[in-house]
């Protein structure tokens, strides 16, 4: 029977000879790779001392941003939740009360916003379907432990501080559109309250 696409081939059964039974030559060419790499230069690098350069696009631990006034830009309006591939965003949202308006940007907001680190796999669609560009994945490394626990990131984590010195800079994760846009101050989107 010929096949559709026309790649088949006939296989064929090869009786091997008494060295290809020892697989000797097999070994001997496993062997002449190893050597090759002894000689070969290191890659390993003494990380806190050393630090490799990243890509521009790298994609590390995950920021929660604060707006120019310093209040939270999460709405808790869980498109991130829902963008998320592996289910790693759980969030609770709650109402802004009298008093709380330099905290939190509108009336209502993210009361727990948690990822989980060891689900997330740093695709950057939470980042994509933020509306408030209050998320964004920064060249921070997510630092590494041993308890299972300590990998649920919660607001305490992922906010960053008021301190506008202190806060991380994401302006390499945004595109020329997303700056040109960002511009213009008569869109909502773009307004302080």
């Amino acid at each position: 029977m010929q096949s559709l696409t026309g790649r088949s081939r006939i296989v064929v059964n090869k009786k091997m000879n008494f060295m290809e039974k020892l697989y000797l030559p097999a070994v001997m060419g496993g062997l002449m790779i190893t050597i090759r790499h002894l000689f070969r230069r290191k890659v390993t690098v003494s990380y806190p001392e050393q630090t490799r350069p990243f890509s521009p696009v790298y994609r590390g631990m995950h920021v929660l941003k604060r707006d120019e006034n310093g209040a939270e830009r999460c709405t808790a309006c869980g498109l991130c939740a829902v963008a998320c591939p592996a289910e790693a965003i759980t969030m609770e949202a709650a109402e802004r009360k009298k008093g709380e308006e330099r905290l939190y940007r509108e009336e209502k907001y993210a009361k727990v916003y948690e990822i989980n680190m060891l689900r997330c796999i740093f695709c950057g669609l939470c980042e994509e379907a933020c509306p408030k560009e209050s998320i964004f994945l920064t060249n921070r490394i997510t630092p590494a432990d041993y308890k299972r626990e300590n990998f649920v990131y919660g607001k305490d984590r992922l906010v960053e501080p008021f301190d506008p010195s202190k806060r991380v800079d994401v302006s390499e994760r945004q595109t020329t559109q997303v700056k040109e846009f960002k511009k213009h101050k008569e869109y909502t989107h773009n307004r302080l309250f």
